[in-house]
């Protein structure tokens, strides 16, 4: 048995760190299939349901990496500026 170890290197964008990071990759996923892609974002912040995001890119799983009721914290101190 071998017992070395293995580095495992994702293809999904890693260095996506901030929900900034994250809401632009998805945008950018949901866009490219030709996506009215804010409808399809605030359809899935709305039911949370994956379907309306796109599994192209990865985004589907890339979006599930924030919580959201956080996405929606966020979003709105964004606009609010708080």
């Amino acid at each position: 048995m071998d017992r070395n170890t293995i580095l495992f290197n994702s293809n999904e964008k890693a260095e996506l760190q901030t929900t900034e990071d994250i809401l632009k990759a998805v945008y950018e996923a949901l866009d490219e299939k030709g996506y009215n892609a804010i409808d399809q974002m605030v359809g899935y912040i709305l039911s949370g349901d994956p379907s309306y995001i796109t599994s192209h890119n990865n985004a589907r799983n890339i979006i599930r990496h924030i919580e959201r009721d956080d996405l929606v914290e966020e979003l709105l101190r964004a606009f609010l500026k708080k």
